[in-house]
């Protein structure tokens, strides 16, 4: 049997509204969750903590579980069967597990991008930003401290700014650290600038490098060694008398007035060989001071045998007076003569100092002889005194 509805005032169920109230807009109904829906649905949230990733996993699971459903039990037989509790939740935490090292990843990437803006901000302070640009996908996926180590020293930039390291082992030395070769280039800036050297001897490129410094790093070169190189080109030839420029020049070619600082600074040139020519040209500076002359060989030979600047210069000024006399005496007396030679090597004490002393002696005593004979005894005093003069 059916049911007719009859639409209208004919049925029952419907009740036409007043046309004096109009009736109220009806309200959209909500359907409440009943209370043990609520707490299951609150109960799982607590559990699982389901993110939209999570959602995802149960997708990716209920496929899984579908497809292995179909296949059949111990691998063989028509018959499928579905997964185990045990197996659902292998599955869910081989999914986490893959989903925690994604994590760990972005996490450390992202540690990674800050590690490296961070030291890229700090190596740019030294001009050394160069450095690290190379490395960033490296940096960025989180190397070991070894690691980054090992890959930083095999960059070009690294090798050009660190290039003394490489001409330091093939002498046989050490490699320096990082902080060992930056702390001695600031030590060489200091003692340059304490001394006044021009700025060209130390200024720095774009990646903080002095290429001036590295001939001095490579030769092992101390920041006392380097001050030391300095004062000798600077105290003992640039600030002293035209003389000792004139006999630097002089006794060694190699040198002139517009490099004595460069070559002073030469670490290939050893310190004490320097020293010496510049010993011989104090040396030969004095000779050359009081008009006499000079020869690198004999103000070599008076440096080894202890002549200094200052007394060769009180030396050659005593040698004046008795090379003059002393020549004039031995050519009057027909004796051989009495040079510059025979005077230094009484005055300085050379290897013939005693040959020279008695040659003095002698012309001496010929003139004492002379005078005596011409004045008798009574002037022997004034005879003496005026060969005693030589």
């Amino acid at each position: 049997m059916s049911t007719n509805f009859v639409y209208g005032s004919g049925n029952p169920l419907f009740q036409a509204p007043k046309k004096s109230t109009p009736a109220p807009t009806p309200k959209p109904s909500v359907k409440k969750p009943d209370s043990t829906d609520q707490l299951v649905k609150k109960l799982q949230e607590n559990i699982t903590g389901l993110t939209k990733e999570e959602a995802r996993l149960n997708e990716i699971l209920k496929q899984e579980q579908d497809r292995l459903s179909r296949v059949p039990a111990g691998g063989g037989g028509s018959g499928g069967t579905t997964l185990t509790d045990e197996q659902i939740r292998e599955n869910e935490r081989a999914y986490q597990r893959q989903q925690d090292a994604a994590a760990e990843a972005e996490k450390k990437r992202r540690a990674g991008q800050s590690a490296y803006d961070l030291l890229l901000s700090e190596f740019n302070q030294y001009g050394l930003g160069s450095l690290v640009e190379p490395l960033k996908a490296l940096i960025v996926s989180g190397p070991s401290e070894a690691e980054l180590t090992l890959a930083l020293r095999q960059t070009e930039p690294y090798k050009k700014r660190f290039a003394a390291n490489a001409s330091r082992l093939a002498k046989g030395l050490r490699a320096l650290s990082e902080a060992e070769y930056i702390t001695l280039e600031d030590q060489y800036q200091n003692v340059m600038r304490n001394y006044g050297l021009p700025a060209t001897y130390y200024t720095k490129d774009s990646m903080g490098r002095q290429e001036g410094f590295e001939k001095f790093i490579a030769g092992d070169v101390s920041p006392t060694e380097l001050e030391e190189r300095v004062l000798t080109a600077q105290n003992r030839v640039l600030n002293a008398p035209p003389q000792v420029k004139e006999a630097l020049k002089q006794f060694y070619p190699d040198i002139n007035n517009s490099d004595i600082l460069a070559y002073t600074l030469d670490p290939e040139k050893g310190l004490a060989d320097i020293k010496r020519k510049v010993t011989a040209a104090e040396i030969g500076g004095a000779a050359l001071g009081v008009g006499l002359a000079a020869s690198a060989g004999r103000a070599e030979e008076l440096a080894r045998f202890g002549v200094n600047a200052e007394t060769a210069r009180q030396g050659y000024q005593a040698a004046v007076p008795l090379i003059e006399r002393g020549s004039q005496l031995a050519g009057f007396y027909n004796e051989s003569p009495y040079t510059q030679a025979t005077a230094e090597e009484e005055l300085f004490g050379l290897t013939g100092a005693p040959e020279a002393s008695a040659k003095r002696r002698r012309l001496s005593s010929l003139e004492e002889a002379q005078f005596a004979g011409r004045t008798g005894m009574t002037g022997g005093a004034l005879s003496r005194e005026r060969a005693g003069s030589f």
